[in-house]
């Protein structure tokens, strides 16, 4: 699944492949991201709501 992540080398948005799904935080404090590489390699990672997370593992 693609979803938008944003490029800080770039400074642009850019669409990815979505690669991992993690979750930051502790229990009560617990934060979403998705992370992804760009074609050169680097690493990308946009934080999401827990809703659009859940959504996107079941596909």
């Amino acid at each position: 699944m693609k979803y938008d992540f944003y490029d800080v080398k770039n400074r642009k948005k850019v669409k990815a492949e979505i690669t991992e799904f993690k979750t930051y935080g502790k229990a009560t404090q617990k934060r979403y991201a998705f992370k992804a590489k760009t074609s050169d390699g680097r690493n990308l990672t946009t934080f999401v709501s827990k809703d659009t997370w859940e959504a996107a593992k079941k596909k």
